[in-house]
């Protein structure tokens, strides 16, 4: 395997690699047998020094070429990712955007004398748009300007963002292909699309036009953000998450980070059909939602953890009373009996902070069927573990982690920071009762977004808690285009949770899946 995931290729008739050895022929050679010349050649098959080396055969130039011309595409490629310049990470406006812009600092001003900011705020954006027509046209016949209807219109949509809006990232916010905004200052703003990274032609006006955008976001639910507490995480209307953070910290300007999530939400069939997991995977996946399987939901950031939850939860049971607590509440669950919780930092005085572990505390006395963490990251993993052992079935979390073996060590290592004092044995042997199963998504290096392990935990054997996997994604290839290309296997084992989905009639439909 290369270093960047490609196949080295090597010919048949090519040399054997170094350092694999072939096995010695003992005893007395036949007659009939070759010798070791192949492994062994003799001297006089040798160039001698400073003779030209005679030139090999066409049969023998594919075997060796082909090592080679691999290696120098290597090399290659590492010579452009050194070479390739950071000047080009302006997120410069130009043609038509850039002449709307310029017209829209002009008027904005003279505008903004003749609205009263508390009347408009009443109105939405259509109704603001039909207030502000004739006044944009006296402004502008003002500034002697004239506009043909495009640019009018143009100009409409960007002063009406530019007021009740979120200025330039509103066209970003509105572009269903967008799914990560990340603004690093006024002068450069990144998306992802389709799993890559671009730069966005879009730029705010200076730093404190961006601060202000900011601050609108953050004071929409009851954040702040400013000098004294420069670090907020916040929400969109549709849901989005947003993180800010803010001079002194962030030493470009204000930088604000949006992920997106899709307005039509994404079910695990749907999934299946992106060629995020197999369509046998996602069967154990909605029995697992449906027979209240514990299920922890393992992935780095960007991995898709929050979308797997959301489509995991689409299997709960319509009767159940569902609570949802997180940092900043981004699930969305179509489920009616649903309560979604969100903690609360300090105010200024370093008081009233209410915490996720606070929340988990109060939930298990509101009589809820499930608990949904929306991330584990500290010690409010032992009280989500004794929910799921006191008849709170069929919980749900989120972790951050690169494997599932890794996942169970995070686990133990978040609540022995905490301060309970209980013995690493008996926290591995509370996980190992509590946690069904173990579903791991990966962002990979090609953008997709896939499910690469679903893990069974079994129990304990010793001091070590014992998994076995149910399903797993192995890597075969890349394409040409830079594609991963890999299938879904399944183990073939007999899962171990089968008598918990026998309880809800799927025991059948589980073997066969896993099978």
């Amino acid at each position: 395997m290369g270093a960047f995931g490609r196949r080295s290729g090597t010919g048949t008739g090519g040399r054997p690699s170094f350092g694999v050895a072939r096995p010695m022929q003992g005893g007395f050679a036949k007659a009939n047998e070759p010798d070791h010349a192949e492994q062994f050649p003799p001297l006089t098959d040798l160039p001698l020094p400073g003779a030209e080396a005679e030139p090999a055969s066409e049969a023998a130039a594919p075997a060796s070429a082909a090592p080679m011309a691999s290696s120098m595409d290597a090399l290659a490629r590492l010579a452009e990712r050194q070479a390739a310049s950071g000047d080009a990470g302006s997120s410069r406006v130009e043609g038509f955007e850039a002449s709307i812009h310029k017209i829209k600092e002009q008027v904005l001003p003279r505008l903004l004398e003749r609205v009263d900011p508390e009347a408009a705020a009443t109105l939405n954006k259509d109704e603001l748009a039909e207030e502000f027509r004739p006044i944009i046209g006296e402004v502008l016949a003002e500034l002697k300007l004239t506009l043909n209807r495009r640019e009018q219109f143009a100009l409409e949509k960007v002063l009406v963002d530019e007021l009740l809006g979120l200025g330039p990232l509103e066209e970003l916010i509105a572009d269903p292909d967008v799914s990560d905004i990340m603004v690093n200052g006024p002068d450069q703003t990144y998306i992802e699309k389709k799993g890559k990274l671009q730069l966005a032609q879009i730029q705010f006006r200076d730093e404190e036009h961006l601060f202000q955008i900011a601050q609108r976001i953050c004071n929409s639910v009851g954040r702040r953000v400013d000098q004294t507490t420069p670090l907020a995480d916040a929400r969109l209307k549709d849901g989005s998450r947003v993180n800010v953070i803010v001079p002194p910290l962030s030493l470009k300007g204000t930088a604000i980070s949006i992920r997106k999530f899709s307005a039509k939400p994404i079910t695990l069939d749907m999934m299946a059909k992106f060629g995020s997991m197999s369509e046998k995977m996602a069967t154990a996946l909605k029995i697992a939602g449906a027979c209240r399987f514990n299920v922890v939901i393992s992935g780095g950031t960007g991995s898709g953890k929050t979308t797997m939850l959301n489509a995991l939860s689409k299997m709960i049971d319509p009767g159940e009373r569902v609570l949802t607590i997180e940092d900043a509440a981004e699930l969305r669950l179509q489920q009616p009996h649903w309560l979604p919780l969100e903690t609360r930092p300090a105010n200024l005085e370093g008081q009233g902070e209410i915490t996720i572990r606070d929340l988990v505390k109060n939930a298990l006395r509101m009589r809820p069927d499930r608990i949904i963490l929306g991330e584990i990251r500290g010690s409010e993993c032992f009280d989500l573990l004794a929910a799921m052992n006191t008849g709170h079935d069929g919980s749900m979390a989120t972790l951050h982690s690169n494997s599932p073996r890794e996942c169970l060590a995070r686990m133990e290592n978040m609540v022995m920071m905490s301060d309970i004092k209980v013995p690493k044995e008996a926290i591995s042997r509370q996980i190992a009762d509590s946690v069904d199963l173990i579903v791991q998504v990966k962002r990979l290096r090609d953008g997709s977004r896939r499910v690469t392990n679903i893990t069974e935990v079994i129990g304990m054997e010793g001091p070590v808690i014992v998994t076995q996997e149910l399903f797993k994604f192995e890597y075969l290839d890349e394409s040409s285009d830079g594609k991963i290309v890999g299938e879904y296997r399944a183990m073939g084992l007999r899962p171990y949770t089968l008598e918990k989905a026998r309880q809800f009639g799927f025991d059948q439909a589980f073997l066969e899946a896993c099978l």
